[in-house]
């Protein structure tokens, strides 16, 4: 699929069904998108081709037949994406005023007598409407963005009831992180990341710093430690887990984002899913990794997206 033209900065694509959840997922977009100055993908997988070569008007009622359907809920979305973006751009949490590193509050240097005046990034907005299945359809269409969001439901009239698993293939096979929307945004909500010694802890730290930046709220990390703080192997070229891994990953989060209120949670037990969704209970975003695309998404995946209250962000 050729990306549509005229996007020359970063691209968030959004799924688009024409179901509340959908709509939901796309005004998530459209204001991370307005806080970030990317532009904005709707996308709209049309299954109906997968079942049926019937698409063409009914003779003699204009404005029926499944193509135009989909035609209609794909306007219906980008027109949706550009209310949303119009409403957001210039007031998201990326414009407000963030605390001065080291200067007690009230104490900051006043601003210039003649400040340069702020421009909000307006983004672009466009649609593209592919015949398939939603997992493929939405994957093709966000190789080359920066975040792909989707609905933890309702992803067509269709294919409704199996969204779940539609997340989960995504979660798992996107070649960009995957934003699971779940329920509005909570305004300087926490941030909440897992964190462990896998290869991929990096990139979910990296991840949950930006959109904790992004979303104006503070990061909350947590290690889930299965031995309980108990260690088979010793020295300096040991493995580091535990409180020991949880301090490492704080101090690199603070590192990565200067001013950034960041807090960090170790939690003991074997049910790593469990002790996550608990933690992340008053989160407005959940941050996990990933296994290898090619081999899926791992356990405590799965069941955090079949649990989860909050809203998702699967990192690569």
């Amino acid at each position: 699929m050729p990306a549509p033209a005229g996007h020359q900065r970063g691209i968030v694509a959004v799924g688009y069904g024409g179901s509340e959840a959908a709509q939901l997922a796309v005004r998530w977009a459209a204001g991370y998108a307005a806080a970030t100055g990317l532009n904005l993908r709707v996308v709209h997988a049309w299954v109906w081709p997968v079942f049926t070569k019937n698409l063409g008007p009914v003779k003699g009622v204009a404005g029926s037949g499944l193509r135009h359907s989909a035609e209609a809920i794909l306007a219906e979305g980008i027109e949706l994406a550009r209310s949303a973006v119009l409403e957001t751009a210039g007031t998201g949490p990326a414009s407000t005023t963030k605390p001065v590193p080291g200067v007690e509050p009230g104490l900051e240097p006043e601003p210039a007598e003649h400040p340069e005046p702020t421009v909000p990034v307006i983004p672009e907005v466009d649609g593209v409407i592919e015949a398939g299945l939603a997992a493929p359809v939405l994957r093709e269409a966000a190789l080359d963005a920066q975040l792909l969001v989707v609905g933890s439901r309702g992803l067509g009239a269709v294919l409704g009831p199996v969204a779940g698993s539609v997340c989960l293939d995504l979660a798992g096979s996107a070649h960009c992180p995957v934003m699971i929307i779940r329920r509005p945004r909570i305004p300087g909500g926490p941030v909440v990341a897992g964190v462990d010694a896998s290869p991929r802890s990096p990139a979910v730290l990296a991840g949950a710093v930006r959109l904790a930046g992004v979303l104006g709220g503070p990061l909350r990390l947590v290690h889930v430690d299965p031995h309980g703080g108990a260690r088979d192997d010793h020295g300096r070229h040991g493995a580091l887990h535990g409180q020991e891994l949880l301090d490492r990953a704080v101090d690199e989060a603070r590192g990565l984002a200067s001013g950034l209120e960041v807090s960090g949670v170790l939690c003991e037990g074997h049910a790593a899913a469990r002790e996550l969704l608990a933690a992340a209970a008053d989160a407005d975003v959940l941050v996990l990794g990933t296994h290898n695309p090619a081999a899926g998404p791992g356990n405590t995946v799965s069941a955090v997206l079949h649990k989860a209250r909050c809203n998702v962000l699967v990192s690569r």
